[in-house]
């Protein structure tokens, strides 16, 4: 789900963010920063700091994450394309995301049908 959703998240970044007439590798570097940011705000660190924490584990942090954290990073995902559209700063969605991603994840963690999604019991 989360992957899904991360299409509405580059589509608000392609929309919003990145200017006319930059380079791919600019482009790449901004989607990069924004990708960052849901990654501060539902693990606590970037991917390259993940990366270079975890390096005998390939893929990324989301490889890794619970059924709860992937439910919450879609919903970032979707919130954070919404806050790019109103043009909430990056500092500010970063701090509001993190305040979602510790409501949903208290939450989530207290839903026994959660596991559910992931093919639990």
């Amino acid at each position: 789900m989360a992957k899904v959703n991360y299409r509405i998240h580059t589509d608000a970044i392609k929309e919003r963010i990145i200017p006319p007439f930059v380079t791919k590798e600019q482009q790449s570097l901004i989607y990069a920063s924004e990708a960052d940011v849901l990654n501060v705000a539902m693990f606590g660190k970037t991917a390259k700091q993940w990366r270079t924490g975890n390096p005998g584990k390939e893929g990324n942090i989301r490889d890794y994450s619970t059924i709860e954290q992937l439910l919450v990073l879609a919903n970032l995902e979707c919130l954070n394309a919404e806050f790019i559209r109103e043009g909430i700063t990056q500092s500010d969605r970063l701090k509001k995301l993190n305040e979602i991603a510790i409501v949903q994840m208290k939450s989530l963690s207290e839903n026994p049908h959660v596991h559910k999604l992931g093919g639990g019991k």
